[in-house]
């Protein structure tokens, strides 16, 4: 049965927001008293925190599936909705976190580090919170989001100041237990060890951290044994330390041999950018099993060529503790010296500089894409696709309000811009998505005016007649009236028309009666025509 995992693979599932409430106010002598509805509560996040007190990723590989709480909806009265309860993760400090693409979203390497990895969903707003002084009884509301749902990727990397590296059955861990209270499984067979082990050495006024690796053996970066599982536990090191085997019965090996093939397997292991190459450390050599007579004489005829190659090189034997004391200071002095380089390190680092959005960015994106049935313009952007999964579809009030924000948001100026017409295929959000037929909102009828290149309309100022203007344009109104009776006048004289009592005469009786009856006609209109004169 697994006791240490360092690796695993998350299902989280954050809290989604509740949705916000439609509520109206209703007091006695007023049954329509406003908008009282409150909003939905927050839906509970999923936050990793860094644990000194935890070492293993043990817990998350038996129950990989987490989730945390939704929120609560809203209610009338102004009652918002409880927030989701969120979830917190303990990891081991080292532990690296990663998307499911193997970006890197984190490394907790500081005590009490934190980081949201699953986001909650946002409540949505009541009536009440909608309303204004253009919407004074909103009848709808804002549904809450959905919470953060997908896979993150745990990787423990030990954090260690000194890994004991070496073959395996090199005495690495029986080394960890004479210089620290750390108590690994220890046997007289290979790959004992099957996971690292992490022990607290006291040397003087410095205090440090060993980590004993699991046994290297050669191809061990190409996946031989259990070297390239359990290298990146190296990475984080300031030193390193060789534990060799002086009393190995293993014919063609010994200590120089072994050495060089550890070196060959170190300088293959490709660390993260940014990080020292494990041979550019400090290192130093630890001659093991010196207790035995055979091995005292081999680490005296071999330590000439080791130091030779500037390695400091340590005589020690697990068993009686012999050189145990001079090893343990040599450690803690390169520990200093590390640490201090570290400061320094730190405080040269580049400068971050945080830019301003660009004042031209609306937070979104319209992507034309091809289709069979013509162009499809996809609108990607955060806020566009958050208005759309808080919007009630089955609400003609609540899909006027989407509409209306998207229009201020500019995405109509945008899809313009991209050759959008009335009546293309709009999605907005990824995959899927909600798929529209986009219909143009006018609000200036500019899409609508046609004028010569180079000119607007809209630009044209109103111009306001003067007193000259109005005096000829009365004058104008008085003589056209003018004209008129003169003109009536002529045709009562030429016998065209007459008023009622006045007689007509005509040549015949047939012309008299034609006449009288064609007068009668003119004089009803005619007398019309006077009156309308009259009252002008």
């Amino acid at each position: 049965m697994a006791t240490f995992v360092d690796h695993v693979t998350l299902h989280l599932r954050a809290g989604n927001g509740g949705n916000g409430c439609v509520s109206v106010r209703r007091e006695k002598f007023k049954p329509l008293a406003g908008p009282d509805g409150g909003n939905g509560g927050n839906g509970g996040e999923i936050v990793l925190v860094a644990d000194p007190q935890v070492t293993t990723l043990l817990g998350f590989h038996r129950a990989p599936h987490r989730s945390a709480g939704n929120g609560g909806p809203g209610m009338g009265d102004h009652r918002s909705g409880a927030d989701g309860e969120s979830l917190e993760l303990a990891v081991p400090m080292g532990t690296v976190v990663k998307d499911i693409d193997g970006n890197e979203l984190a490394d907790m390497t500081v005590p009490g580090a934190r980081i949201v990895v699953a986001p909650g969903g946002q409540g949505g707003l009541g009536n009440a919170a909608l309303s204004s002084t253009k919407r004074k009884a909103p009848g709808f509301a804002l549904l809450g989001t959905l919470g953060w749902e997908g896979d993150v990727h745990l990787e423990l990397k030990t954090v260690a100041d000194v890994a004991l590296v070496g073959y395996p059955s090199a005495g690495k861990s029986s080394l960890i237990a004479a210089l620290s209270a750390a108590r690994p499984k220890i046997a007289d067979y290979p790959f004992t060890t099957l996971h690292p082990n992490l022990g607290v050495v006291q040397a003087g006024e410095t205090r440090y951290t060993i980590a004993d690796v699991p046994g290297l053996i050669e191809g061990a970066s190409e996946g031989k044994g259990l070297g390239l599982e359990f290298l990146r536990h190296v990475e984080r090191c300031t030193a390193l330390l060789h534990v060799l085997d002086c009393a190995t019965l293993d014919p063609g090996r010994d200590p120089v041999s072994d050495l060089d093939v550890i070196l060959g397997e170190l300088a293959a292991y490709p660390v993260p950018e940014g990080q020292k190459p494990l041979l550019e450390r400090p290192q130093l050599v630890a001659l093991n099993k010196i207790d035995v007579p055979e091995a005292r004489e081999l680490a005296q005829f071999v330590r000439g060529d080791l130091e030779a190659r500037g390695y400091r090189v340590f005589e020690i034997s697990t068993v009686s503790h012999e050189g145990l004391r001079a090893l343990s200071y040599a450690l803690a002095e390169t520990v200093e010296s590390g640490r201090a380089e570290a400061i320094v390190a730190e405080s040269v680092k580049p400068r971050i500089v945080l830019r301003p959005k660009a004042v031209d960015d609306g937070g979104f994106v319209v992507r034309v894409e091809g289709g069979s049935f013509g162009n499809i313009y996809r609108i990607l952007g955060a806020k566009p696709e958050r208005w759309v999964q808080q919007t009630d579809f089955t609400n003609d009030e609540a899909v006027g309000f989407l509409a209306d924000r998207l229009a201020k948001l500019g995405v109509e100026n945008q899809l313009f811009k991209a050759g959008a017409v009335g009546g293309s295929t709009v999605i907005i959000g990824p995959g899927h998505g909600v798929v529209f037929d986009w219909e143009p909102t006018l609000t200036s009828t500019a899409e609508l005016i046609t004028a010569p290149r180079g000119t607007d309309a809209r630009l044209d100022e109103p111009r306001r007649r003067n007193s000259n203007e109005r005096r000829e344009e009365y004058f104008g109104r008085m003589d056209a009236k003018a004209a008129a009776r003169a003109e009536l006048i002529r045709e009562r004289e030429a016998g065209l028309w007459h008023s009622e009592g006045e007689e007509f005469s005509g040549s015949g009786d047939g012309d008299q009666t034609d006449g009288s009856l064609s007068g009668g006609a003119r004089s009803s209109s005619g007398s019309e025509r006077g009156r309308e004169d009259d009252s002008e």
